[in-house]
């Protein structure tokens, strides 16, 4: 018996290992891709864009130049690669589940030491 409870423990811990691994990948995940979004110079632009037009004197009556057509967006269009913010959003998904799944073994290595612990009385 005890031995069976020492390695359902060694495996509870494998598995935590494990699954603290993925939340590590998972949050180094969600640094790239905050950090491909803000230099990616298509989701910029827009935002030049509309901040130099904002800054031009009032004197001037040309028109305001229509705001660039990001690659972005054509990718998402076509089905492509997911626009601004996807790639954070599942990265973001994936850091929860991961998260969660961390949680629930470290419960089930708590639960199961309590178990040995009132065995042991």
């Amino acid at each position: 018996m005890a031995s069976e409870a020492a390695r359902r423990r060694q495996e509870l811990a494998a598995e935590g290992q494990r699954h603290l691994e993925e939340t590590i990948a998972a949050a180094f995940q969600i640094l790239v891709s905050m950090n491909d979004e803000l230099c990616n110079a298509g989701l910029w632009s827009s935002s030049s864009v509309s901040a130099a037009a904002a800054a031009r004197p009032q004197y001037q009556h040309s028109a305001t130049p229509p705001l660039p057509h990001s690659a972005d967006s054509d990718a998402a269009d076509a089905g492509g690669a997911p626009g601004p913010g996807g790639l954070l959003d599942e990265a973001r998904h994936r850091y929860k589940s991961a998260v969660a799944a961390l949680r629930a073994s470290i419960a089930a290595v708590s639960s199961c030491a309590q178990v040995r612990a009132s065995l042991t009385k």
